[in-house]
């Protein structure tokens, strides 16, 4: 399923980044590769704020929606 549909609060693993390659490689730089494991903080219109490698990211819905869990 995509990102988007996690619930605020749960944790999930990430099994593939989709998208043209520039966009997967931007992705992946911010962390978002396979087998990591990141938490939704908050949702708001699909747009996210995730912890991942102890960090905090925002990713949009368009992203979100790239990335399978």
């Amino acid at each position: 399923m995509p990102l988007t549909m996690v619930k605020e609060g749960e944790t999930a693993k990430i099994i593939k980044v989709g998208g043209k390659e520039e966009t997967k490689k931007f992705i992946e730089k911010l962390g978002f590769v396979s087998g990591a494991v990141i938490k939704v903080v908050s949702k708001t219109d699909g747009n996210l704020i995730v912890n991942i490698k102890d960090s905090r990211v925002a990713i949009g819905k368009d992203m979100a929606n790239k990335i399978t869990v």
